[in-house]
């Protein structure tokens, strides 16, 4: 293949495979491990805490991700962070035959979390150089959608083999170490496709390359600094950080919990499934409607632009929280009642999550767009961390039903931030050449 058809490769060749793999880390870290630690006898308060602490990564990612701008190319940086992340899938597998598995396991569990954050800033990056403009609207429905696809592959179906392998070995740990080594395989194979499935952009250089400078330590400083200081003078920037970092305040909580709650017995308010029935109705059939949601929400803004479908979209966020309401006051035994809660649910959170997305990227714009979409998403981490570390002791002290009240009340502060939010009306819209 020449360097033309390499430059120009379609993003249909890399952009799906890019978003499923970037996705698993993430949904092992985040989801898969609070199912794992409640197979193997960890407390609720325990799980919340550490798992949500994970975020962390993401959080600080800012503080090296100028470092993915200043040496190498972000294709350098994916390809090496996705051969690790596989490594540390095959470690985590060994992991859990230890006596302190739970340390143990946590540690692996950190190295995939700044792996994954690290791979995130990088490929951000790059979908904005290897796409065009109107692309990017195009494409973030289809990256919204291999997300999503990621996490019924690399989130629903493990929790189904789980449960199945459990039913043979009677062993919690075995089970999930054949699931974590099969998720090694899926994207160590994916990695080695992405050497040749990614273009090569003539824009994707190192800010040094571009400049023609060497790897001094005065220039990474200066570059560094130079980066943070260009994004807190960017107009309006105050406003920006806040809308962030409150727009997901209920989610944070819900999210940490709610696997929970579904795993829970009956007499402890939770809605007592099996791995199998969760996996199949959270991890199969919600997150299958929440691709079809976020497929559906990058299309209307391609279409509309992102001003005209805003108020929509950010309403299809937080108003299908009352699902959760719903599955707690009533406990339902129908596994179907319970699954078509959550698909309502998750529907529209991946309709309305495009918006979102999509006001990050307009806030991240401008010369050093990686670096500051880092920065806008290691905030947006940090909205999910810390409130996320305590969703467990208030979920304890206030029971499920009134814990999800409370979740549906932390969405007010989505509300009136949104109001802040100022689009061009032909943002996100997709305009003929």
């Amino acid at each position: 293949m020449n360097d033309t058809t390499q430059q120009n490769k379609s993003g249909l060749w890399w952009v799906p495979t890019l978003a499923f793999l970037g996705a698993i880390p993430f949904i092992v870290a985040q989801q898969l491990s609070s199912v794992l630690y409640k197979n193997l006898g960890i407390s609720n308060d325990e799980i919340t805490f550490y798992t949500s602490l994970l975020y962390l990564p993401w959080v600080i990612k800012p503080l090296w991700s100028p470092l993915v701008d200043i040496f190498k190319t972000k294709r350098f940086w994916i390809i090496v962070t996705q051969m690790l992340i596989g490594a540390s899938l095959v470690a985590l597998s060994f992991s859990l035959q230890t006596p302190y598995f739970f340390a143990v396991s946590l540690a692996v569990m950190w190295l995939i979390a700044f792996a994954s954050s690290t791979h995130d800033v990088a490929a951000d990056g790059f979908y904005m150089l290897g796409l065009s403009p109107p692309d990017r609207a195009k494409f973030i429905g289809v990256r919204s959608m291999f997300y999503r696809i990621a996490n019924v592959i690399g989130g629903g179906i493990p929790v189904l083999v789980s449960d199945s392998l459990f039913h043979i070995s009677g062993n919690w740990a075995n089970s999930w170490s054949i699931v974590f080594l099969a998720l090694a395989t899926v994207l160590i194979a994916l990695a080695l496709y992405h050497l040749w499935a990614l273009p090569k952009p003539m824009e994707d250089q190192s800010i040094l390359q571009l400049q023609n400078k060497t790897a001094t330590a005065s220039e990474v400083i200066k570059e560094f600094f130079a980066t943070f200081r260009a994004f807190f003078l960017k107009k309006e920037i105050g406003f920006a950080i806040a809308f962030i970092l409150l727009f997901r305040l209920g989610e944070s909580q819900a999210l940490k919990v709610v696997s929970l709650f579904m795993l829970d017995p009956r007499e402890k308010g939770g809605l007592g499934l099996s791995n199998h029935d969760f996996g199949l109705a959270y991890s199969i059939i919600g997150i299958s409607f929440l691709t079809l949601g976020g497929l559906l929400g990058g299309w209307l803004i391609s279409r509309h632009g992102l001003k005209k479908m805003l108020w929509l979209m950010m309403a299809a966020v937080h108003l299908p929280n009352l699902a959760f309401l719903f599955l707690a006051y009533l406990q339902p035994d129908n596994l179907w009642i319970i699954s078509g809660a959550l698909a309502i649910e998750q529907f529209g959170y991946g309709f309305g999550f495009t918006a979102f997305l999509m006001v990050l990227m307009m806030i991240a714009d401008g010369p050093h767009k990686t670096s500051h979409y880092a920065l806008c998403t290691g905030l947006m981490a940090a909205g999910m961390m810390i409130p996320g570390m305590f969703s467990g002791a208030l979920s304890k002290f206030f029971g499920y039903p009134h814990f999800f009240a409370w979740v549906c009340l932390c969405t007010i502060p989505g509300f009136i931030m949104t109001t802040w939010i100022k689009v061009d009306p032909s943002y996100g819209k997709k305009t003929t050449a």
